[in-house]
């Protein structure tokens, strides 16, 4: 080997810088140790808010800490976190989003909010066809539009209007007006994006990681290490609407609710018995409200009570009686803003009332724009549920505010006269003069002003001191410290030009991240420990210099992982352990050919020297197949699938340069000293030596073998078919810890009832009281509304088994002797994502069939070897999905097609070309070295000269692959259990299987390599 020196300064360069990055991951553990530490000593653990107090004070301390010298001046906290290792959601906790902008919403802006009727149906049918189609909104919307005859972007009535002057002209066609604003979209998205951004950095998460998903208004949005799952999506999904509103007074809004609780009696009443009713009784019964005292909503508003009341639920006929007044909690102050207060299960329904349009023509003509709000729900101890209150404000035709938040200058979190949170806002000169005039009014009038924020009034103060001038205002609201600085936070940050969704998100709590770490560190000490044995065991000396070049690679890994920036997680701990596999292949190939050169007689020098060169061939195609499969993975997949095809991109990098160069450096060094290597033990020695076996003869067994396998397979998709997980259906999934050990059939009947889910589907997940809960219950609402409801429902269903005190289904947040309870992770898909999840799989697979495809060919000019290959991938698929197929219901373990599942596919292709090339590869060479042997001989005498490396390589992947599943953690070992199977089955058809294919195919045409000797013995 040449330039040895150089090899070995850059690897020794190479080593150093990634022992220095990967020092300021040791720093900041040491940190955040003696800041957990500190956290302890500090809080009572008895206390009844512990976990909150500890996770306070604990932030503090690295807040403290965080620009302050460490190690002698070396770097400082903060620093050290900007370069330390990054881990995932699933080795550290935290919350990952993906959110969709509203286009809809965004063409709706742009058009100044047109009602033509061209432009809805577009925007209508683009709605349906967005919820099973795999193209952008945008698309479907101009495809839509231009469908309808006469239908012009350029209207006055749509495009062509202020919003959009001096870019759209009345006179531009569709085709001119789509390119407009698509651009004008993007710039809406930029503009959405850096609100994002802004928001999250006022935040304080450390190493967030906020990017946009291509031109589809996705946003993935991933905050490790948050905790409070509510608060991180309120930030994310609220557009940040600050309106300010005159208000109704309550007394001015009694009468209509009279009314309206009349009308609504009447109706129902005619729904149940039309024949029957005497409208004068209902009439009658109709002027009564139910708050025990049988007083009307207008006596307790002149009584000026507003006391709430634990009130039993009325009876049915009673609330057909009073559909609304039977509801009411509490009256609000007849001279005040507050209409009445409500059960918060009960706002939909009361709106319903309200807003119908039979119902508001009892209004007063002088209200007939009143809108009617909500505030914040609250819960009431006392009561055990949330309450509202309701309010109406004073709209005009346009529905337009008086006053909106773009004129907000600055907000901040801040206190009031008697010590509340609140937060005090400033504005700008026009929102001054604005801001004067309503508070001048309402002063006069001795009314109050609502500050409303994202349709939900915040706070409606009574302007008491005369008009306010110079624009200061303040917000209050019943804040904790938190709900203020997050409120201040999104008024500077600015509002989304449209609504956010969450279309996919992935929750998970720090113990299960924790737990999944130690887990990974135990399948990885496992898996290196049995590798490194083994290559001792079986190539003594030489075996003991591919340790050092092994672990070498690890260091190199790791280095370059944290120099990437890249993220860890507990896949990319699977894809690094399976590098460990490719690194002991390619010395493998090394070692069987310097003992097949030893074997003709050649001197040690020559052998070795032979040995590196004739490997270098097999070992750059097997390698070069598994890094394109591993690529396409990364292209298609997202988050963790593509930090586990991350770190195998990277391993195979480092594995070749370790495995061709390092062990190199260690074999010639010690060579020159004029000691001898052996590459055996005495027990190893006389191992697949001499081995002559007639691979060819058995081949017609084998196709019927695995015509029974595939047939068996196919027979068992069609009628079991497969467990498709939620990234390709769509909905939630839970993991929930309890006390006890749970069965999982019982709960899943609990679930599935009609009255809670309808259908969920329960299975135990690790230990026997943790339990993996699935539903598609709610994939149709809204995703604040859908979490509420579904967390409710699971919590009303399940609490007997969790602990008394947990009052909610809460993440982790009840500890009892040190374990932590409640839901561990959540993981949740939209029905649009996951239609694109599935499609963007089925890419990944065939494009990466179709690649390798390519690649063969051109390496080995006969489309006969491309075609064994591929068909042998096909048989390998075909039976992994089978046998998930036939087994996903009785196996103790997730076996759910989702992503990580196709990762597996991706990675078993990877492997079984990996196995079937290094055969194709001695093949092409035997062609061009054994000339006076037949074609049969050939094929035969090269797979029997690679069986010590092909059972040796898929021995050690095994036991690697066999270390993980056992060790490393629930999360995984659906994965890995598809891995097992893709190796055992990928190296029996790569010899029986796409070998004899290439065989077949070959011999019977012009391009057989060898026909001057019959064949017929093998036939």
């Amino acid at each position: 080997m040449q330039n040895k020196g150089l090899i070995r300064f850059f690897a020794i360069i190479f080593a150093a810088v990634c022992i220095y990055q990967l020092t300021y991951t040791i720093i900041t553990n040491s940190v955040e140790n003696d800041a957990e530490a500190y956290a302890i000593s500090m809080v009572d653990k008895d206390a009844p808010n512990a976990p909150t107090l500890i996770e306070e004070t604990r932030k503090r301390y690295l807040d403290s800490v965080s620009n302050k010298d460490i190690w002698g001046g070396y770097t400082t906290y903060a620093s050290a976190k900007d370069n330390e290792l990054k881990k995932g959601l699933d080795l550290k906790g935290g919350i990952n989003v993906i959110l969709q902008i509203s286009i809809r919403d965004l063409l709706v802006g742009m058009a100044d909010g047109s009602t033509d009727g061209d432009f809805r149906t577009a925007l209508d049918r683009a709605d349906e066809r967005i919820k099973d189609g795999q193209q952008d909104y945008f698309d479907y919307f101009i495809e839509e539009f231009e469908a309808i005859d006469g239908a012009q972007l350029a209207s006055p009535d749509i495009f062509a209007n202020q919003e959009m002057e001096g870019r759209i002209n009345f006179d531009m066609s569709n085709s001119d007006v789509a390119p407009v604003l698509r651009e004008e979209l993007q710039s809406y998205m930029v503009s959405a994006f850096d609100v994002l951004r802004k928001r999250i950095d006022k935040f304080g998460t450390t190493q967030p990681n906020i990017q946009q998903l291509g031109s589809s208004g996705r946003i993935l949005i991933e905050m490790p290490g948050e905790k409070d799952v509510k608060r991180v999506k309120q930030l994310l999904v609220g557009t940040a609407l600050l309106e300010f509103w005159h208000v109704y007074k309550a007394s001015d809004v009694a009468p209509y609710l009279m009314a309206a609780d009349t009308y609504w009696a009447e109706k129902i009443a005619n729904e149940k018995n039309p024949a029957d009713i005497d409208s004068t009784t209902v009439a009658v019964d109709t002027a009564v409200a139910v708050q025990q005292n049988d007083n009307t909503l207008e006596d307790l508003l002149n009584n000026n009570s507003n006391e709430v009341e634990d009130v039993a639920v009325a009876d049915q006929d009673q609330l057909d009686k009073n559909p609304i007044l039977s509801r009411v909690l509490a009256p609000g102050n007849g001279t005040g803003p507050i209409i009445a207060t409500f059960r918060a299960s009960d706002q939909e329904l009361i709106q319903k009332y309200l807003n119908d349009k039979q119902a508001r023509g009892k209004l007063n003509p002088e209200q007939r724009f009143l809108k009617f709000a909500w505030g914040r729900p609250e819960l009431n101890n006392e009561l055990g549920y949330e309450l509202i209150d309701l309010y109406a404000l004073r709209a005009n035709a346009q529905d337009e505010a008086p006053l909106s938040g773009g004129v907000i200058t600055n907000a901040k979190q801040d206190y009031g006269i008697n010590n509340n949170v609140i937060v005090s806002m400033s504005m700008n000169s026009e929102g001054s003069k604005i801001w004067e005039q309503m508070t001048t009014e309402a002063f006069q009038n001795q009314t109050q002003v609502a500050v409303v924020l994202d349709n939900t009034v915040y706070s409606a103060p009574g302007i008491n001191d005369g008009p306010i001038t110079g624009g200061n205002s303040q917000i209050s609201g019943n804040f904790t410290v938190a709900d203020a600085e997050d409120l201040a936070t999104v008024l500077k940050a600015g509002k989304l030009p449209a609504k956010a969704e969450i279309i996919q998100s992935e929750v998970i709590g720090p113990s299960l991240g924790q737990e999944a770490i130690t887990a990974g560190l135990w399948s990885f000490a496992i898996a290196l420990l049995l590798v490194l044995v083994w290559m001792f065991f079986y190539y003594g000396r030489a075996g003991l210099y591919a340790d050092v070049a092994l672990l070498v690679n690890i260091l190199f890994i790791f280095g370059a992982l944290a120099s990437f920036g890249a993220v860890l997680t507990l896949p990319g701990i699977a894809g690094i352990v399976l590098t460990i596999g490719i690194s002991v292949d390619a010395n493998v190939l090394i070692f069987e050919r310097i003992k097949e050169e030893l074997a003709k007689g050649k001197s040690q020098a020559d052998s070795i020297k032979d040995g590196f060169n004739n490997a270098l061939s097999s070992i750059l195609d097997a390698n070069i197949t598994t890094f394109l499969t591993a690529a396409i993975l990364y292209i298609f997949g997202t988050g963790p699938i593509q930090g586990f095809a991350t770190t195998l991109m990277i391993g195979i990098l480092t594995s070749l340069f370790t495995a061709i160069f390092i062990t190199r450096l260690f074999i010639d060094r010690y060579g020159k000293k004029g000691k001898f290597i052996d590459f055996t033990t005495a027990i190893t020695k006389n191992w697949f030596t001499n081995v002559n076996i007639d691979f060819l003869k058995k081949r017609k067994g084998a196709y019927i073998l695995s015509g029974v396998l595939i047939v068996a397979s196919l027979i068992s998709l069609a009628t079991f078919q497969l467990n498709l997980g939620i990234d390709f259906t769509g909905g939630r999934k839970y993991t929930v810890r309890f006390e006890q050990d749970m069965n999982a059939t019982e709960v899943a009947s609990v679930l599935s009832d009609d009255a809670v889910f309808g259908s969920a589907e329960v299975k135990t997940y690790g230990a026997d009281n943790q339990l993996a809960i699935s539903t598609k219950y709610g994939i149709e609402m809204d995703d604040s509304e859908a979490s509420a409801d579904i967390e409710g429902k699971l919590y009303n269903s399940l609490k007997e088994y969790l602990p008394a005190d947990m009052t909610q289904l809460e993440f982790g947040d009840v500890s009892v002797e040190g374990k932590e309870y409640g839901i561990m992770s959540n993981f949740q898909v939209g029905p649009t994502i996951a239609d694109d999840i599935l499609t963007g799989s089925l890419y990944a697979i065939f494009g990466s069939l179709i690649v390798v495809f390519l690649y063969i060919l051109i390496r080995f000019r006969r489309w006969q070897f491309s075609l064994g290959a591929v068909l042998a991938v096909f048989h390998d698929v075909i039976i992994l999905l089978g046998i998930f197929s036939a087994c996903y219901r009785f196996l103790p373990f997730n076996m759910e097609i989702d992503q990580a599942f196709i990762a597996a596919i991706l990675t078993v292709i990877g492997y079984s070309l990996n196995d079937t090339v290094v055969v194709f590869d001695r093949i092409r060479e035997f062609i061009a070295e054994k000339t006076n042997w037949d074609f049969a001989r050939t094929v035969n005498g090269a797979i029997n000269s690679t069986i010590s490396r092909t059972l040796n390589t898929s021995l050690t992947t095994l036991i690697v692959l066999l270390a993980i599943f056992t060790f490393g953690g629930e999360s995984i070992r659906g994965f890995m259990f598809a891995l097992i199977i893709g190796v055992v089955v990928g190296t029996y058809s790569s010899v029986f299987i796409a070998t004899p294919i290439m065989y077949d195919t070959l011999r019977k045409t012009k391009a057989r390599p060898r026909k001057s000797i019959p064949e017929k013995e093998v036939d």
